[in-house]
């Protein structure tokens, strides 16, 4: 019975007339696209299995760069490995935090002001370094950055190189020309399959990475890229899904390069990058995207291959990610406003450490600039800026 209904189940999920134009089988992407023994093969649900063990081994190599390489490059540049001020000992206070509360009420810290003996704006001060007291030091904040800055800048030229020499790069109708019968190139199931094995590293690393607030919104981030990623694979969109790949890779090391400025106090090339990061953003996202990528997904495939179930599915993902970009772009470009408007800019709603009081709060507010020193470089959703401010609060 059991193995019935698996079977059941497995049927329906690789229904053909899902995921494949009509008249299109299974069976018929099952052979080699070229002459026997040409090594040229079709997209098959098997390859994405390999981007598994790849993911682990990105996550070592990272682990090897981040000890062995930015941490030199950040330690020559005068990043300390220090963390945030330590709160003071006290065994009344540590145990309301450890089994209570880590930030609690008016109530409760008038009843520890008068155990105390302590004024209640002492107590909160403690109790923001304690908080503050377990985040992540600058250093370490410097070593994830220039690996994620690292890896997108060369997955970005990796891709540019590839796609340079591909037909569908210069004419997007070319995507669509003889679909689904296009075969796989090493190139591309390499290029590919990095990019879905990087985003499971991602995953992997979420847990042992600097805790953020969007920490749950970053995680079905990723999880829905590697769904578009894996489904476009699935179905043999991939020549389409290259260019997605690309145009969203070409603003990201931009963005990592302005944090790598800001933990390093370089306030003016932070500034530009952040600047910079903004108008490729907008520019990718606003300009190319739909003018290039939707317009090829939704017109010309719709005039040469026709739609079908899955065709509508891959459509409709790709435009709610049209309308994120609108949202990341406008705040965005609130950002740069009030950073040129009013010559500062305000807490990070989702930043890593606090201030341990109001007046080093109306300190750190006072920073000129697109940014300052953050706890964690940007507010990020889709690793971009999501409330775009930035604060001196480390």
């Amino acid at each position: 019975m059991a193995a019935a209904a698996a079977a059941a189940l497995w049927a329906w999920f690789w229904n053909e007339r899902f995921w494949l134009p009509h008249n299109v089988t299974w069976a018929d992407l099952a052979g080699e696209p070229g002459p026997p023994g040409s090594g040229l093969q079709y997209p098959r649900a098997g390859h994405v299995l390999s981007a598994f063990p790849l993911a682990l081994g990105i996550f070592a190599v990272r682990l090897l760069f981040e000890r062995f390489i930015a941490k030199p490059c950040a330690i020559n540049l005068g990043i300390q490995d220090s963390g945030p001020h330590r709160a003071q000992p006290n065994a009344i206070l540590e145990k309301v935090f450890t089994s209570i509360t880590k930030s609690p009420d008016g109530k409760r810290l008038e009843g520890l002001s008068k155990q105390l003996d302590w004024d209640v704006r002492k107590i909160q001060r403690w109790f923001r370094h304690r908080r503050n007291q377990d985040k992540p030091t600058t250093l370490t904040k410097f070593c994830e950055s220039m690996w994620r800055f690292t890896f997108y800048l060369s997955i970005f030229f990796y891709g540019i190189r590839f796609l340079w020499t591909a037909p569908w790069f210069w004419d997007t109708r070319q995507c669509w020309y003889n679909y689904p019968f296009q075969p796989l190139t090493s190139r591309l199931y390499y290029y590919y399959i990095l990019e879905l094995a990087f985003y499971w590293s991602l995953m992997f690393s979420q847990f042992t990475d600097i805790k953020r607030k969007d920490f749950l919104i970053m995680f079905v981030h990723h999880l829905a890229t590697i769904g578009l990623i894996t489904f476009s694979f699935m179905n043999n969109m991939v020549r389409v899904g290259t260019l997605v790949l690309c145009l969203h890779d070409a603003s990201d090391f931009l963005l990592e390069a302005a944090k790598l400025a800001n933990y390093a106090k370089y306030q003016r090339l932070c500034d530009a990058f952040f600047m910079l990061f903004g108008v490729v953003f907008i520019v990718t996202r606003l300009g190319i995207y739909p003018f290039w990528i939707l317009n090829t997904t939704l017109f010309e495939s719709w005039e040469l291959i026709g739609p079908y179930p899955s065709w509508w599915l891959f459509n409709g993902l790709l435009v709610t990610l049209q309308i994120l970009h609108i949202i990341w772009s406008y705040l965005i470009i609130r950002t740069a406003y009030k950073a040129l408007v009013r010559g500062k800019v305000s807490k990070d709603d989702r930043s890593d450490v606090e201030s341990s009081s109001e007046e080093e709060d109306v300190t750190s507010n006072s920073t000129k600039g697109v940014f300052s020193t953050s706890s964690n470089g940007s507010n990020r959703i889709n690793g971009h800026v999501a409330s775009g401010q930035w604060t001196e609060e480390e």
